[in-house]
């Protein structure tokens, strides 16, 4: 009896801490909570921003060579949070991480051909930043 009681608590601990990790599904998936939206421009541009982002802009504007595989590839918006747009409209680049192993959560996303519109995530799309594009 002692052996179950003690992994009743154990399994209820563990619970608990599961649904506050990040990794947990959300307690209001389906609810009519207001979803995200894109934040304002930034006014400081790419100086408010990390600098590895300045560098992700200037190889945008120059047209690469870019260092991974998979920049420039199409952005499907599956979230929702960018405006909407057809696809192939949106693109996205990697913004370096330094002492990071793999790409990292941060991206550029590129609008338009040639690119009119510039967003930055630093959260791997779950949150949006309108930003200048390079001058």
């Amino acid at each position: 009896m002692r052996k179950l009681l003690g992994l009743v608590i154990v399994l209820v601990v563990a619970l608990l801490a599961w649904r506050q990790s990040p990794h947990a599904p959300s307690r209001d998936a389906g609810s009519d909570a207001p979803r995200p939206t894109v934040a304002a421009p930034s006014r400081g541009g790419p100086a408010s921003l990390p600098p590895e982002v300045a560098r992700t802009l200037h190889l945008i504007a120059a047209g690469g060579p870019f260092p991974h595989p998979q920049d420039g590839t199409v952005f499907g918006n599956y979230e929702g949070l960018l405006p909407r747009q057809p696809r192939g409209y949106y693109h996205e680049y990697t913004v370096d991480t330094p002492g990071a192993r793999t790409r990292g959560m941060r991206r550029i996303i590129t609008g338009g051909h040639p690119p009119t519109e510039y967003f930055y995530t630093g959260d791997h799309y779950r949150s949006f930043r309108r930003i200048e594009g390079p001058q």
